[in-house]
């Protein structure tokens, strides 16, 4: 298996650090954990998505929690159980096949983490290694006041209080924590669960039956069946995962992970658990195109809050509660290697204008499935008079660069107005388009290129793969020359190998810069499907989703020539993509026939 070699704990060198694509995520909406290929948990943050870690190996922390084979040599695989996160590790030893079935709990509780462990004995009488070692405050604290009555341990873990049940044979190990030899009669299992909570844990706790139960039972509630794509599993994996990154209250974290290198030794890390505007806007379309499915209501909600409470002080990203996102700051750990570790993000200085339009496309996919009431409206009207009052301000645009009036954002407010006026009043619908018109006219007077295609910013011009969403969103129309113009040069620039690169940075080759990114290869999926040319879609679509890892999970970027996952994981609007991507393609671009080629 490939790996790579460096991290800081006691257990690195038996429990190295893998290549992102070898990771799956179990999560419940509130918090997710990577599972390794060793049934090792490397990250976990608890009680909330951008919570101090208690288990975070991934970045040169400490903590573990393991279930692994006793006998080795193994080999590791894998899969979901279909519409859920509930994964099962599978080992093929040299005389026998081991299973672990892992989860969170679902749906999720605020403060208090349930993780379910089901040793499964299924060819054979079956032995694992479990080791029990949380580290709270991302490693600073230890496991202490540790306790077992019958099955049951409790301990405290800094600031966190824990419960463990299905191990009572464990005993504590030199290196911290707890380990056990587990033996499980053939045909049978064993179950494990810990529990982490911010408060003390009083209950007699869960029945581990009635919670995998529960669980699955939630599972099949909260994702729907999804077909007639050109992808069914892929688009239903896409929505479950979107599912659990997204909190009960509507907030959606735009990745699980923190500070995991877009490029080596480059200082590219960002912290992503929080909630983007934008990325939260992207899946709610996406579902949208599906149908009015849960997730579309969850998006609804959260954007129409933040409007309605900040209004045109509306920051680009917010923690899932609807907080302030922290100031950005530096870990005194190894990170991830190649990264540098991060927290918080400094996004919350920035000013993004993309994002009311986005806010206005989404309240639009919603009001077309007849999902929005008074308050939707009176955010709408918010946000209308956001784009008056800042429409002209340079912002950071939808690659959080320095303040340009970038192209990209104002077409995204128009492509918003236009969507929200065609399901306005009359009256108010003309206005609304009006405005639209004149940023459209704005736009074209200091971005349109020499060539007839959209630059960047006035001051840049440079073609990029974001300039594919106007047309897609309906800002300009699909035979609009600058949507032809820009959709050419945008394959011919930027285009390799069936992926996309956002921008060309230098006068190097674009893999040397960055890697592609996920979410314009999509994107450029949907614009040529636009155009009618459908075996070109097809093929974008299909190398995109092919960059995916062993569990399905996509990353932000994919490195082209050592064929590897990029950035944080799994990223929310790469999943978001390829399930509207895969709902599109399935049918004509609405009012397009399809081109039809010799």
């Amino acid at each position: 298996m490939a790996q790579v070699t460096e991290s800081a704990g006691p257990d690195a060198a038996e429990f190295p650090l893998h290549v992102l694509r070898e990771y799956a995520l179990i999560a419940d909406g509130e918090r997710g954990i990577l599972v390794g290929p060793r049934g090792d948990f490397v990250w976990m943050c608890t009680p909330g998505w951008d919570s101090e870690a208690v288990f975070s190996a991934l970045i040169g922390g400490e903590g573990m929690y393991a279930v692994t084979p006793a006998q080795t040599p193994f080999v590791w695989g894998g899969s979901y159980e279909d519409g859920t996160l509930i994964w099962h590790s599978r080992w093929v030893t040299t005389s026998q096949v081991v299973e672990c079935r892992d989860a969170l709990a679902f749906p999720g509780d605020p403060h208090t983490a349930r993780v379910l462990r089901r040793i499964q004995a299924i060819d054979g009488d079956t032995q694992v290694r479990v080791v029990l070692d949380p580290r709270a405050g991302l490693g600073r604290y230890k496991m202490s006041r540790l306790h077992r009555r019958g099955e049951i341990w409790t301990a405290r873990c800094g600031p966190l209080y824990l419960r463990w049940t299905g191990a009572p044979e464990a005993a504590a190990r030199p290196e911290g924590g707890l380990q056990a030899f587990i033996t499980v009669p053939a045909g049978q299992h064993r179950d494990l669960v810990l529990e982490i909570s911010d408060q003390p844990i009083s209950d007699e706790g869960p029945d581990p039956g009635q919670a995998w139960a529960a669980t699955a039972a939630a599972w099949a509630q909260a994702v729907p069946a999804i077909s007639g794509t050109v992808a069914d599993r892929d688009a239903r994996n896409a929505y479950t995962v979107l599912q659990g990154l997204t909190s009960r209250g509507g907030g959606m974290v735009a990745g699980a992970t923190t500070s995991l290198p877009e490029r080596a030794e480059e200082g590219r890390n960002y912290d992503y658990r929080y909630a983007w505007i934008r990325d939260q806007c992207y899946t709610g379309q996406a579902v949208a195109a599906c149908g009015p499915y849960p997730l579309l209501d969850d998006a609804v909600r959260f954007v129409t809050e933040r409007v309605l409470a900040d209004g045109p002080n509306l920051k680009p990203a917010y923690t899932v509660t609807g907080g302030p996102v922290p100031d950005e700051r530096s870990l005194d750990l190894k990170g991830y290697p190649g990264g540098a570790d991060k927290v918080g993000n400094w996004v919350n200085q920035q000013f993004q204008l993309d994002a009311f339009g986005e806010a206005l496309m989404l309240l639009a996919a919603a009001g077309r499935h007849d999902r929005i009431g008074s308050e939707h409206w009176r955010a709408v009207e918010t946000t209308v008079a956001a784009i008056l009052q800042r429409g002209q301000e340079p912002d950071a645009g939808i690659w959080e660069l320095d303040n340009q009036r970038w192209a990209h954002s104002r077409l995204s407010c128009v492509a918003g107005l236009r969507a929200i006026a065609a399901l306005a009043p009359h009256a108010q619908g003309a206005k609304w388009s009006r405005l639209a018109d004149q940023i459209l006219a704005d736009t074209a007077a200091d971005c349109l290129h020499p060539t007839g295609r959209w630059q960047r910013a006035p001051g840049d011009d440079r073609v990029d793969a974001a300039l594919l969403f106007p047309a897609i969103r309906g800002a300009v129309p699909a035979d609009d020359p600058r949507t032809l113009a820009t959709l050419a040069a945008v394959i011919d620039e930027l285009g390799q190998d069936g992926y996309m690169y956002r921008f060309r940075q230098d006068d190097g080759p674009l893999e040397q810069a960055e890697g592609a990114f996920l979410l314009c290869g999509f994107t450029t999926s949907l614009a040529l499907h636009q155009q009618g040319h459908e075996v070109e879609a097809n093929r974008w679509f299909e190398r995109n989703r092919a960059a995916a890892g062993s569990p399905g999970l996509l990353a932000e970027e994919y490195d082209i020539a050592q064929r590897q996952m990029r950035g944080n994981l799994p990223q929310a609007f790469v999943h978001a993509l390829l399930l509207e991507t895969a709902h599109r393609l399935a049918r004509p671009w609405p009012g397009t026939q399809p081109l039809h080629h010799p």
